[in-house]
């Protein structure tokens, strides 16, 4: 959640003092002291994502005070306090009398919001040891940070409600989504990828609800939808931030009816799938501008899970590389200087860099890299070329240059991996089941 997404550029941040939370799990308590709602009081701890103060259903402290917006402010444990963040707020958010963005608030603070007053309370005798957890599936860390995720992941994972899985890119949210697959009553059953972000907005509807044969120009014979082919299992929306407003009624309505209907058909059909959607956007800030919409959020949000990136994970970057390192099959060890310097980077691509820079390391040892990219080879500008000259309407063509461009990277992956499955995956940055996903359409 990036405080550069703040509504004004010219508002005050104010940053105050907190105590140090060091060790356990700190708790407080959030309530209203003055207002509508006096009484209405929510417990956050820091193994908790982020929660919501407003008038949103979608909100755990909800409040009918009319001056208060939808999704006024949001609240997080950190490292060293309880955080809050306004929201983009109407009537703004003050702390003891001072207008803030952004800021920590101690315990016996007052927060005022429209007409109504929080009071902050720690919670006695709250803290407790960390979970012993350090690793979650093929999610891999023992930071204070990861080993607050890993216990929520695993309860929602034994449920079948859906779940937002938040976090920058590369920060492993597919792998998550996997993982809680894996462990869930559902595991026997199939699971499912939609990335929003591959498809052109003119086939989504086609490729999440199916068509029948004749619905378009184009649809020869009748095709299911990723939502029939997860029945009984799970179906991950990847970068559900991502997905055109006009599409998300229809997958609102898909999800709170259990059933869909194909493109072109007359009849419903009744579907049983686990829904977990991930995004690298601050929805909380799409919803208030208004570019994601509220009862979707409302209705996905049931669970949340933010994963924190590689910056806030410390000391998981030596145990990362070393693990990226042995499933590469790098010889020897991984020297002390450079373990201490990929320690000191702030890895903006998080988790997915740091393994494409052991990649680099394996492969060049310490012979500096030229980033700048490789020209496409003349086969592949053959193709686009023979793609164009086709003249097939735009979000088939590209569909036709994706598919091509999955076949050939699958095809040189499996084959820089000695046909290993698992080890391809890894190398590729993605989960094993969703590269068995992208295996079976590229090479089908």
């Amino acid at each position: 959640m990036d405080p550069a997404d703040c509504p004004t550029e010219d508002a005050a941040t104010a940053v105050r003092p907190s105590e140090h939370l060091s060790g356990g799990v700190a708790a407080f308590r959030i309530s209203v002291a003055d207002g509508p709602d006096q009484g209405r009081f929510v417990e956050i701890d820091g193994a908790q994502p982020a929660l919501l103060v407003g008038q949103s259903p979608a909100c755990a402290l909800r409040l009918t005070d009319p001056e208060v917006s939808r999704r006024h402010l949001a609240l997080e444990v950190t490292g060293v306090g309880l955080r809050l963040r306004d929201l983009g707020s109407t009537n703004g958010t003050w702390i003891e009398g001072v207008g803030v963005i952004d800021g920590l608030v101690c315990p016996g603070d007052i927060v005022r919001l429209g007409s109504s007053v929080l009071r902050v309370e720690r919670v006695p005798d709250a803290s407790s040891k960390l979970p012993p957890q350090t690793a979650f599936g093929a999610v891999l860390g023992s930071s204070p940070a990861m080993r607050r995720v890993y216990p929520i992941a695993a309860r929602l994972a034994a449920t079948s409600i859906p779940v937002i899985i938040e976090g920058e890119t590369g920060t492993g949210k597919e792998l998550v989504a996997e993982a809680m697959h894996e462990q869930s009553p559902r595991a026997r059953g199939p699971y499912v990828v939609f990335d929003c972000t591959a498809i052109p907005a003119s086939l989504v509807e086609s490729e999440l609800f199916g068509h029948e044969r004749g619905a378009f120009t184009g649809a020869t014979q009748s095709r299911r939808g990723l939502f029939e082919l997860a029945h009984g299992g799970t179906l991950l929306i990847d970068e559900i931030g991502d997905l055109e407003l006009n599409l998300q009624p229809k997958l609102l309505r898909a999800i709170e009816r259990s059933e869909i209907r194909r493109i072109g058909g007359d009849r419903p059909i009744r579907l049983d799938v686990r829904i977990l959607a991930a995004t690298r956007r601050d929805l909380d800030h799409e919803v208030q501008s208004g570019r994601f919409r509220d009862d979707l959020f409302h209705r996905l949000a049931v669970g949340r899970i933010e994963l924190p990136p590689l910056r806030h994970r410390e000391g998981d970057v030596g145990i990362l590389a070393r693990r990226f390192f042995a499933e590469l099959n790098g010889q020897g060890e991984l020297p002390a200087h450079v373990l201490a310097k990929w320690s000191d980077d702030p890895w903006p691509g998080n988790v997915r860099e740091l393994r494409n820079a052991v990649a680099r390391y394996v492969a060049l040892g310490e012979v500096d890299v030229n980033d700048e990219a490789t020209p496409p080879q003349a086969t592949g500008q053959d193709f686009i070329g023979r793609v164009v000259a086709e003249r097939v309407p735009l979000p088939i063509g590209r569909l036709r240059v994706v598919d091509e461009f999955e076949r050939r990277y699958i095809e040189q992956a499996l084959a820089d991996q000695g046909g290993n499955v698992s080890r391809a995956a890894a190398a590729s940055g993605i989960g094993r089941r969703y590269f068995q996903i992208l295996k079976g359409r590229a090479l089908k």
